[in-house]
């Protein structure tokens, strides 16, 4: 069965912290009714910290949505090959051993997709399949495991490359003060990530059925309005309370292929915020502790989208992976509302993993046909 094995994470080098969100979100909105709301909304999102592409002051200034769009493309291009030399490496290939590249980002619109640039760059054959997902939002990253799955199990000895692109504070508004929005200048961060899904061989989750659930009528919960300004992000607040309905199908879908859904060993889903998860434990009866994860994905860097739940396995390797046969769920929340569930044992083998570390990148705009740009890592 394919494996997905160890992804490499990267997040830009601007910090902005929780206090300096919040002193900013008092000083820009002063006079907003809702203020106090949002404050305690953001206060509660349990993120310590947000990385950013650019310093703050860039980032809350709007050039306009083209320039936004340019700075999305310039800086995927920068900052994608790191990581992808990177997943390579944990995986044991080259860039020439890959079928596949499944790209996702809802942070930024390129056509056509990175997919192609990265083929044309970084090494990857001509006949190399290009899957672009761009309008799953924080769900594509389960989705991008799923399709990387599916290819490989429909092509025996493939393998695929997930890439997760996400710039999300490029989507910042000024003049957008509903309180989803400004709930979401406090929760989202920025962020790259790259996994391989192998189609034999190597130390990961060992990926062995995979599904998808709508939640009906809900396509204007979580959405983007494009608009002369660029993307603008629109929650509602019915979105925290989701898990009373997609809990029972992670149930329904473990429970056809025999699991138990609130028993596994590992799990890792995506962190769209503390309710999330907190929720989730209670619909599966299952402890805390088990989204230790995901939960340090979302206080350490925000929300970053469709590469949380490659973040959240990131962490499951640096702690050491549980042992071998070890059943786990991944899963992806986004819009929709849509879930995109994984289930899978552990499998190892093959080379010794590296040391734990937290990427940094600290590269700018690369040409083409310069070396892959290196990555500095920070001790924790």
């Amino acid at each position: 069965m394919p494996v997905l094995c160890r992804p490499a994470v990267a997040v830009p080098e601007h910090v902005i912290t929780r206090q300096e969100t919040l002193d900013l979100a008092r000083t820009l909105h002063a006079g907003h009714e809702s203020l106090p709301l949002v404050l305690r909304l953001i206060g509660n999102t349990g993120v310590a910290k947000r990385h950013l592409v650019q310093p703050i002051e860039r980032t809350l200034a709007h050039p306009g949505f083209e320039a936004r769009n340019t700075l999305y493309e310039t800086e995927a291009k920068a900052r994608v090959p790191a990581v992808v030399h990177e997943a390579l490496h944990h995986a044991g290939l080259g860039a020439a051993d890959i079928d596949l590249i499944v790209y996702v980002s809802c942070t930024g619109f390129m056509m056509p997709s990175l997919t192609a640039w990265m083929i044309n760059t970084l090494g990857f054959r001509r006949d190399t399949r290009q899957m672009p997902i761009a309008q799953l939002g924080c769900a594509a990253g389960g989705a991008a495991i799923n399709r990387a799955h599916d290819f490989c199990a429909a092509y025996p000895g493939a393998n695929a490359l997930i890439v997760a692109c996400e710039f999300c504070s490029l989507c910042y508004q000024p003049t957008d003060l509903t309180v989803g929005n400004l709930l979401s200048n406090g929760l989202f961060g920025d962020a790259v990530a790259a996994a391989v899904v192998r189609g034999s061989g190597g130390t990961g989750v060992r990926l062995e059925r995979n599904g998808s659930y709508l939640v009906p009528d809900s396509e204007d919960w979580i959405a983007y309005k494009v608009r002369d300004t660029g993307f603008h992000f629109m929650l509602d607040k019915r979105v925290p309370g989701t898990m009373e309905q997609l809990a029972p199908a992670l149930v329904q879908l473990a429970a056809r292929h025999g699991r138990d859904a609130g028993r596994q060993d590992f799990y890792l889903v995506h962190a769209g915020g503390p309710r999330i998860l907190d929720d989730l434990g209670t619909h599966l009866d299952v402890p805390a502790e088990m989204f230790r994860f995901s939960r340090a994905t979302l206080t350490e860097y925000g929300n970053i989208a469709s590469a949380v739940v490659l973040d959240a396995l990131r962490r499951l390797f640096e702690e050491g992976g549980p042992s071998a046969g070890a059943t786990g769920i991944l899963a992806g929340f986004g819009p929709g509302i849509t879930a995109e569930i994984s289930l899978g044992s552990w499998t190892t083998g093959g080379a010794v993993e590296p040391p734990r570390r937290e990427s940094v990148l600290l590269t700018g705009p690369r040409r083409p046909d310069t070396p892959l740009p290196t990555t500095a890592t920070v001790a924790r």
